[in-house]
């Protein structure tokens, strides 16, 4: 089986349904931020703080050019990840690009208690959230393969309306 990337602003689940496609279907996970974390031995937020977000958007790439070459593998990205043309190139060149999407009242319920959000530290609000949202929205559509809303649904219905949405376009490029 390809890669399945998932993309899409932080909180929108992309960790746990990262989670449930492996439960179910035994694939991989990989969870970018975390690998990158133990790599550099040290927090996102860190390497944000000490050596900027360009050094860390670097680090992301290094990383998907290497994933090319596996299989069957869950890639829950970062939220910034799909605003790199080249890692979207990496990403498609093994799997399929998945965005998961929510609104910004759903997203701020899953991150208000989070600390280690380093682009919402001090704005941890609606607006700013939507305002981010809205930057993002046409690099996150641009590079999907599938949508899918993580809205008001359970983990297991997202996991069924990926692998659905998946597999009529499989049936259609045949």
């Amino acid at each position: 089986m390809k890669n399945i990337a998932l993309i899409g602003f932080m909180g929108t689940g992309k960790s746990t349904v990262a989670n449930c496609l492996n439960s179910k279907f035994s694939m991989e996970i990989i969870e970018m931020d975390k690998l990158i974390e133990e790599r550099e031995d040290m927090k996102i937020s860190e390497i944000f703080r000490e050596k900027g977000e360009e050094y860390f958007r670097g680090l992301e790439t290094q990383l998907l050019i290497e994933l090319q070459s596996k299989e069957n593998v869950v890639i829950s990205c970062g939220g910034g990840a799909a605003m790199r043309a080249c890692n979207v190139e990496a990403m498609k060149k093994n799997g399929r690009i998945v965005l998961l999407t929510a609104t910004p009242e759903t997203i701020l319920s899953r991150v208000k208690d989070n600390t280690d959000r380093p682009l919402l530290r001090g704005n941890m609000n609606i607006s700013y959230i939507r305002q981010l949202m809205d930057e993002r929205r046409p690099k996150y559509e641009a590079a999907a393969d599938v949508i899918v809303s993580t809205d008001d649904k359970t983990v297991l219905q997202i996991c069924e309306e990926i692998l659905e949405k998946i597999l009529e376009m499989d049936e259609q490029n045949v």
